[in-house]
């Protein structure tokens, strides 16, 4: 059942991208959100902390496949721990420290992650749908998840990659998604969110300057008040977004080959 699960979530996201209309979330319900695997511990805070006591440099904790869901871990030091495939659906881990450490396809669902710290974190193929990351410091994080729902408000993500991977067209495919999410005040600079799903997002007064947005759909997303000096909008979907008193964009880089821009709401 462990190993099936992370298959079928790595198929969930190169589905996501392959099928414009159809969603992550839609196909997530074909997964049993509510059995044993996903809502249940098989450690205790205990258990995890003897884990990362045993740690060394060469050898970092390695949870891989845990059920770890529901469990407070806040505040715990989790740096360059390998998380992958993990369930950590509604676990507190409200400051912990996780830089460098490795989540890619755990599940994060509801998970709340408000002011830890994720510097140069891999996030790849996760499923982080209404996730609180609120003041979370994700710069130079490799985030490829879906955080549809999800809460960043005042997060950093500078320098962050956001973005697919082109080179490789079957991880091309897998794009960040950023659905309804809550980005305001976040910090985006330098970020790269090509080709990323930012659709109705909330990005009131983030921090966007020279950000790439190449391709990137932000129908219906909310730029009011936004940093947006040498952000590249080449090929962005920018219907009905929302350019309300935007700063610096006159100096944004290829809006006019942005898709629909004559659609946005601009004042």
């Amino acid at each position: 059942m462990q190993g099936s699960l992370s298959a079928i979530l790595l198929s969930v996201f190169c589905l996501a991208g392959t099928m414009h209309r159809v969603s992550a979330q839609d196909m997530m319900r074909y997964l049993d959100l509510d059995s044993p695997e996903m809502t249940e511990a098989e450690m205790s805070r205990g258990d995890v902390e003897a884990v990362l006591a045993a740690a060394t440099k060469d050898r970092p904790a390695d949870l891989t496949l845990r059920r770890l869901s529901g469990l407070d871990l806040s505040g715990l030091d989790l740096s360059r721990a390998v998380l992958r495939a993990a369930r950590l659906n509604k676990t507190s881990l409200k400051g912990s420290r996780l830089d460098g450490a490795i989540l890619d396809q755990a599940f994060l669902l509801k998970a709340d992650l408000s002011h830890a710290s994720l510097k140069g974190a891999h996030v790849f193929a996760a499923q982080m749908q209404g996730a609180k990351l609120d003041g979370a410091d994700l710069a130079g994080a490799r985030l490829v998840a879906d955080l549809s729902n999800a809460s960043l408000v005042g997060a950093s993500l500078a320098g962050a990659d956001l973005g697919a991977d082109m080179k490789n067209q079957s991880m091309g495919l897998i794009h960040a998604i950023f659905r309804s999410a809550n980005l305001t005040g976040a910090n985006l600079s330098g970020a790269n969110l090509s080709r990323a799903d930012l659709e109705f997002a909330v990005l009131k007064g983030a921090n966007l300057s020279n950000t790439s947005l190449e391709k990137a759909a932000l129908a219906g997303a909310d730029l009011s008040g936004a940093s947006l000096a040498g952000a590249d909008f080449a090929g962005a979907d920018l219907t009905s977004a929302k350019l309300i008193a935007p700063v610096g964009l006159d100096g944004a880089r290829n809006l006019d080959k942005a898709l629909n821009l004559d659609r946005a709401e601009r004042r």
